[in-house]
This record gives structure tokens, C-alpha cells and sequence, in this order.
């Protein structure tokens, strides 16, 4: 399974359960990369950090993730991805539809 380049740059990932009412791929977040703020009306979203030290904002709260952190997205709630760092961070990304 190759890595499929994502929307944004520095960030790929591979697709790992696709179903109708949701899914779940690994990420791979390059250093010195942001996923911008936004958010999804229609369902929500969970982080579980791999590897990594990525920054995760959720709403008005900034979080310093480490590997084994959990993150729910909810939705309609703005929230973004940043590795601050020099090294890649691999995240697992799922999505529950409402």
C-alpha cells in the first residue's frame, strides 16, 4: 500500500477501513507541517498518535501530543494538526459520520 499525498502539504496517508459510515487511514505528517484550522459538520473525527509530537488544537485548546495520546475531533468544532518539529509524526486518523 503506497502512501497517497494528501490535500495539504506535508501530509500523506493510506487508507485503511473505508466504509460508508466512516473510515480510518495512517497519516504521515512531515516536519514543520500544518493542517489548517476547519471543521466537519457532518461527523467526527479522532486522532490516536503513533509516533510523534504533533500539535493539536481543538476549539480554543492547543494540546502537545506524545505517542499513545488520544484526541476526539467533535463535530462542527474547529481543529487543526501541526508538527512543530524536524521529525515526521505518524498519526492514525478515523472518522465517524453523524
Amino acid at each position: 500500500m503506497d502512501w497517497e499525498i494528501g490535500k495539504v502539504k506535508g501530509f500523506s496517508g493510506k487508507n485503511l477501513i473505508n466504509l460508508e459510515n466512516g473510515g480510518l487511514k495512517k497519516v504521515k505528517v512531515d516536519s514543520c507541517s500544518t493542517y489548517p484550522s476547519h471543521l466537519h459538520p457532518n461527523k467526527t473525527e479522532f486522532i490516536y498518535v503513533l509516533e510523534g509530537n504533533p500539535k493539536i488544537t481543538i476549539g480554543q485548546n492547543n494540546y502537545n501530543g506524545e505517542k499513545d495520546d488520544f484526541f476526539i475531533l467533535p463535530n462542527s468544532k474547529k481543529h487543526s494538526i501541526n508538527n512543530p518539529t524536524d521529525s515526521e509524526c505518524f498519526l492514525l486518523v478515523g472518522s465517524i459520520n453523524n
